[in-house]
């Protein structure tokens, strides 16, 4: 049975920024729980950034720059945390290579997992269309990412795949 990669954070898990999850109530995610079809999986965690840490946003561009080299992810103080996300994102290529996996739901607007939007850098919530680094990255691998609110599309495309 075909696995999908699941953002730890929808799952319940408090591993965001700001130490919360961000937890679905949703049937089919239930169902996939059940049938021990879910890969947990926090890009951030993984690439060696802490909970709770300072909120990061790409910097000049989306996802697809970050991973080509041509734009940074920064906090708000200015750190650059790119290398941390990188990581987590080829972690996640790994995880989903080792496993099968050719879908992914992932967390919308986050700077690792966003797949329709990001913030736009600026930390004051503005939403730009883009993707985060690990959906990028996943996406240049012919990899299907959907975010929480395409459950139902996201389980489509996993049993068609």
């Amino acid at each position: 049975m075909k696995k999908i990669l699941v953002s730890a954070c929808l799952l319940g898990d408090p591993v965001r920024y700001d130490g919360r999850s961000k937890s679905l109530d949703n049937s089919d995610l239930d169902a996939l729980l059940a049938q021990d079809r879910i890969i947990s999986f926090c890009p951030e965690v993984a690439g060696g950034l802490t909970v709770p840490r300072a909120a990061a946003e790409i910097q000049a561009g989306d996802g697809d720059t970050v991973v080509a080299g041509q734009a940074r992810v920064k906090t708000r103080d200015g750190t650059d945390v790119t290398d941390y996300f990188l990581v987590g994102a080829r972690q996640a290529l790994a995880l989903c290579r080792k496993h099968d996996i050719a879908v992914a739901v992932l967390t919308e607007s986050s700077p690792s997992c966003g797949s329709g939007q990001v913030y736009d850098g600026s930390f004051k919530r503005i939403a730009v269309p883009g993707s985060g680094v690990t959906t990028a990255l996943l996406r240049q691998h012919g990899i299907a990412v959907f975010n929480q609110h395409q459950l139902e599309a996201a389980c489509r495309h996993l049993e068609e795949s």
